[in-house]
């Protein structure tokens, strides 16, 4: 008996060992799988998007751009127009309105026919030029009558005299008619008694958009009463209200950024070019006037305004709000890359792109033809105003890179969603 048990005893004590080696070895590789894998998806830093994606979503990019957001001050402004830019659009001759041929909003160029007026003394006074331009002939050949008489000495002085004062006369009478005629923006050189014209046509004194109307057909109007009010937005310029102890802060020049209080999502820059030099009523500000840049689509004369004044000369990089994605306590925000999304291979090897779907390929892993990569930056945020805030990357970034600036957020959902393998 005690023979058998050594012999069995070291069988056993071998297939104990062979049994608990293949038992551990599965969870070890499973370790190692969940371990790689989790790895991966920590190092996902690349989402890449066909251009159909791009374009129903929305997503934009631009270059890098800086701002004074570090130390600035914030002062209230308003868009104007200057007076030479703006029109009311007026007839020269009183008339009802038979027609109005634009609205508020509508864009007219300068010359352009906007209304037109009817009056029946318009038509007395073509009446009126046609005659005297008829009695000028018979006025001419009576001079020219009284003229060799006198020259005979068959005719009497005071004849010829008044021959002469009836003709100049006449003469100045259709001079006077002739200017009114063209003032109605009558062709003088085409008048006749077959075509009198009882419609005069107002028009446009200068290119711009139709702020406001002040006439309705049927009602009448003369040189006193505008029939409409024409605004040349393309001359906007923005006055800034900067109280005396910040204006040392601003120089002719200087280029501000601002934003509208109804719309602060959207900013638009400007430029001094001139510091008033007196203080607006009793509120201890001064005027300061700026030339709008850029793109001045949506401005309003009358519209308020926010300005952000730089106190310094540094500039930050910065990037709007919406730019950045929060994540695990991190900002982020997302660049234009050359970089190639990395594989995933699953458990059957099929390999699958950083952001495409799960079907099966065993070719190229390269993006398709017509996808944008987009690589995942950390940041450090900073200073925030009018929409924008101030940025450092942990990595250094090219001059040339571009940033995406509108829907940074479906990226990150995007790469979020890379990793999942389910068949």
């Amino acid at each position: 008996m005690k023979l058998r048990i050594k012999i069995i005893s070291p069988a056993l004590v071998f297939l104990l060992f062979v049994v608990g080696c293949n038992g551990n070895k599965p969870k070890e590789e499973g370790t190692e799988k969940a371990a790689h894998s989790e790895s991966e998806e920590e190092s996902t830093t690349i989402a890449s998007l066909t251009k159909e994606q791009i374009s129903s979503v929305g997503i934009t990019w631009s270059s890098m751009e800086y701002k004074d957001l570090m130390a600035s001050i914030k002062v209230n402004g308003q868009l104007s127009v200057p007076n030479n830019n703006k029109a009311n659009a007026t007839s020269l001759y009183g008339g009802v309105i038979k027609s109005l041929l634009v609205q508020l909003g509508d864009y007219v160029r300068k010359g352009q026919t906007i209304a037109t007026i009817t009056n029946p003394q318009y038509i007395q006074l073509q009446e009126e030029y046609l005659t005297v331009s008829s009695q000028i002939v018979l006025a001419e050949q009576e001079l020219q009558r009284q003229q060799e008489l006198n020259a005979s000495n068959a005719g009497a002085g005071k004849n010829l005299q008044t021959a002469q004062t009836t003709m100049n006369t006449l003469r100045t009478r259709k001079a006077s008619l002739q200017q009114q005629i063209a003032l109605m923006g009558i062709d003088i050189n085409h008048l006749t008694d077959a075509n009198l014209k009882s419609v005069l046509v107002v028009k446009s004194p200068i290119n711009g958009t139709v702020s406001n109307v002040f006439a309705k057909i049927g009602s009448y109007v003369d040189v006193s009463s505008p029939v409409i009010e024409i605004v040349d937005n393309s001359s906007i310029h923005l006055d800034l209200q900067v109280f005396e102890k910040d204006l040392p802060n601003v120089k002719i020049g200087q280029v501000i950024d601002f934003t509208l209080t109804n719309n602060p999502g959207v900013t638009y820059k400007a430029k001094v070019f001139r510091i008033g030099s007196s203080f607006e009523n009793d509120s201890k500000s001064i005027a300061v006037h700026c030339d709008v840049l850029g793109n001045k689509q949506g401005l309003i004369d009358g519209m308020n305004t926010i300005g952000l004044l730089g106190l310094n000369e540094r500039k930050a990089l910065s990037v709007p709000n919406e730019a950045i994605v929060e994540a695990d306590g991190k900002s982020y925000i997302f660049v234009v890359t050359d970089k190639e999304a990395e594989a995933h291979h699953d458990e059957e090897g099929h390999v699958h792109q950083e952001g495409e779907g799960h079907e099966h390929s065993h070719a190229d892993s390269k993006p398709p033809q017509g996808q944008v990569n987009f690589e995942k930056i950390e940041i450090a945020k900073g200073a925030s105003e009018l929409g924008y805030t101030a940025i450092t990357p942990v990595q250094e970034l090219a001059k040339d890179t571009q940033i995406v600036v509108k829907g940074a957020f479906f990226i990150n959902a995007k790469l979020g969603n890379t990793g999942g393998h389910e068949h």
